[in-house]
């Protein structure tokens, strides 16, 4: 056996497993480095994926030719589109997944990619000469040596743990924490800080009285997470929820002197989106009730996850707590919660392919870069995986736009903004949600993907198949007129105003009472193109209405994409020695020196550099 690779990636978490899937499907000799081979992929919080924008980033990478998406979708109790109420932009994809397949899922995958191994051991050093990553040494006294190396270490870069005033130290309950090898990143002057995160107490359902619960049913229409439309093969399963009240509040306060985040034990920041309950009760004090939901950990455990219960306050605090809701008064529980330190690096030292500054031909992805959820690192993954077969192999930086992916918008923010508290993906953050809906990811990014070398030539073909049959429907309304006397009757009958004059089927269709399926029934040879489309029907269907409902939105949201791409064409990177500019504010010097940017557009992202200091960069590159 040769230790020698193209790329290693350390660790098997979702950043890690979408980077090493993606590294070796492109050609890459690739190496998994991971603690416990029976934790590939392991859901360390909620065995969940997606949720309100985290569902259209994993959308997005199935579109790129990952595989979150196909192993939810595997792996699924229930499944949810969030956001219904709302426009198609807002609307999100969720799913609860069966933890213990979940891991089998992943790991039946990586075990069957060409090109790819797997060692499992932990990483001590990382081996650099002359500012480039040339390999590393394991605990085991193993040397490794590549071409690139991704670091996807999640929590265990110096994990500690917290359950009131006992600490623990680990990378996750009953798993070590690895020590050593931030120093020996740190010692090269890649800068470090330490965030925290928990994760609530688990349940034996056995003893909790669902009849005092409200339940929440999954749907099972035809949306999935995964565009080649693997369907879901588990029972699909309820969920439920409850309230605090404000006697569970009252036990709360009564442990908060002994609670690792007010008494001076945790001194990082912890996820300002997913706060842990004793936080809600001190910064909402006139709040009586907070929202509950009790989830199932698998298909057939007795297993729940109590969300929105996260807590790190002693364990009889948390079971006393609990006992005052009516549904849990009984309770049992399998462990309490925690919260967890662990090292991270500052991501504006890196590039947008997710490479160091420092360093060369080393990526860091996941939670290493400061950002919360499965979703987010196994973004980062894939992006980092194709970016190292890249510098492995040659080509052209693999980098995705802000109006191109809430992956792009990610990167994005991470590599321009930094981080000072764990980053949570959100709708709101992207300026383009109207083009990056989750019903086109693959319209937006398998092309890309397939001509970098990853996506397959079966994901093509599929796409393609699908973007004909959508052009057939969206020219068939636009050739098609409508005679009133036709039709009135019919949209007296929806609700919606009769016609004075005739039109084309399009300008119906825009109408909110009016679908493609309750007009195609009485337009004869609409409806026979549309019972001719053979598979993905409803898929194809609702993505041809969503492009002709919004059709004036989404090419206005186009037109300023691109007016901002005119200036992510003005390279500055090199061309000022910011230091000397005195007609820039202070801080803006400051910012730029730090951040570096490419482009005057990733320049007028950064913080603290105003619309004038952009305008004067614009003067002096005239000059």
């Amino acid at each position: 056996m040769e230790f020698k690779y193209d790329v290693i990636v350390i660790g098997a978490g979702h950043a890690g497993c979408e980077a090493a899937a993606a590294a070796a499907n492109m050609g890459s000799k690739t190496c998994l480095i991971t603690m416990d081979m029976n934790k590939i992929g392991q859901m360390s919080c909620n065995p969940a994926v997606g949720g309100i924008a985290k569902g259209q980033i994993v959308r997005e990478i199935d579109a790129l030719g990952g595989f979150m998406g196909t192993i939810t979708d595997r792996t699924a109790i229930q499944f949810r589109i969030l956001n219904r109420s709302k426009g198609p932009a807002m609307w999100s994809p969720r799913a609860q997944c069966d933890r213990g397949k979940y891991i089998w899922a992943w790991r039946e995958v990586l075990e069957n990619t060409p090109n790819l191994h797997i060692w499992q051991d932990t990483v001590k050093e990382l081996l650099i000469e002359h500012d480039e990553v040339r390999g590393l040494v394991t605990c085991w006294g193993v040397t490794f040596y590549a071409k690139c190396v991704i670091l996807t270490a999640g929590t265990f870069l110096n994990g500690l743990m917290h359950i009131g005033r006992n600490m623990l130290a680990g990378g996750r309950t009953a798993e070590p924490a690895s020590y050593h090898l931030t120093e020996s990143i740190t010692r090269h002057g890649i800068v470090a800080g330490r965030m925290k995160t928990g994760t609530p107490v688990r349940i034996d359902g056995r003893s909790v009285h669902f009849e005092d619960m409200d339940t929440q049913d999954g749907e099972n229409d035809f949306h999935r997470f995964s565009f080649m439309s693997e369907p879901r093969r588990l029972k699909q399963l309820q969920c439920w929820t409850c309230f605090t009240n404000p006697e569970v509040h009252e036990v709360l306060r009564k442990g908060l002197p002994d609670s690792p985040l007010y008494n001076g034990q945790i001194q990082s920041i912890g996820p300002r989106y997913c706060p842990s309950v004793e936080t809600k009760i001190v910064t909402f004090p006139a709040k009586e009730q907070h929202q509950l939901f009790l989830e199932p950990e698998g298909e057939t455990t007795r297993e729940l996850y109590l969300n929105g219960f996260s807590s790190s306050l002693p364990i009889d605090i948390q079971i006393e707590a609990m006992k005052k809701i009516p549904a849990l008064r009984d309770i049992i529980i399998y462990r309490p919660g925690y919260a967890i330190e662990y090292d991270y690096f500052d991501p504006t030292q890196l590039t947008h392919t997710l490479e160091s500054k420092i360093v060369r031909n080393l990526f860091f992805a996941g939670q290493v870069n400061g950002t919360t959820g499965y979703e987010e690192a196994a973004g980062q993954g894939i992006v980092a995986g194709i970016n190292a077969h890249i510098n492995c192999h040659g080509g052209k930086p693999f980098v995705l736009h802000r109006d191109e992916a809430y992956i792009g918008v990610l990167i994005d923010d991470l590599v321009t903004k930094g981080v000072d508290e764990p980053y949570r993906m959100f709708t709101s953050r992207a300026e383009y949600r109207i083009l990056l809906r989750q019903d086109d990811a693959d319209m937006r990014l398998t092309e890309i993907s397939y001509n970098a070398g990853l996506a397959s030539r079966e994901r093509m073909k599929v796409l393609n198949e699908k973007r004909e049959k959508i052009n057939q429907i969206i020219d068939f309304t636009n050739n098609f007129s409508i005679k009133p006397a036709l039709i009135n009757n019919k949209l007296e009958q929806m609700g919606t105003t009769i016609l004075t004059h005739g039109c084309k089927l399009f300008d119906l269709i825009v109408r909110p009472q009016i679908t493609i399926e309750n007009i195609a029934q009485h337009i004869k040879p609409f409806n026979e193109l549309i019972n001719s489309i053979e598979t993905r029907k409803d898929e194809i269907i609702e993505a041809a209405e969503i492009q002709i409902k919004y059709q004036g939105y989404i090419e206005r949201e186009r037109q300023i994409a691109e007016k901002i791409h005119r200036l992510e064409a003005i390279k500055i990177k090199g061309k000022f020695d910011y230091a000397s500019l005195q007609s820039l504010s202070t801080e803006a010097r400051q910012k730029l020196i730090k951040i570096n940017p490419e482009t005057l557009a990733q320049a007028s992202r950064i913080p603290g550099v105003s619309p004038s200091d952009i305008n004067v960069l614009l003067v002096l590159l005239k000059r």
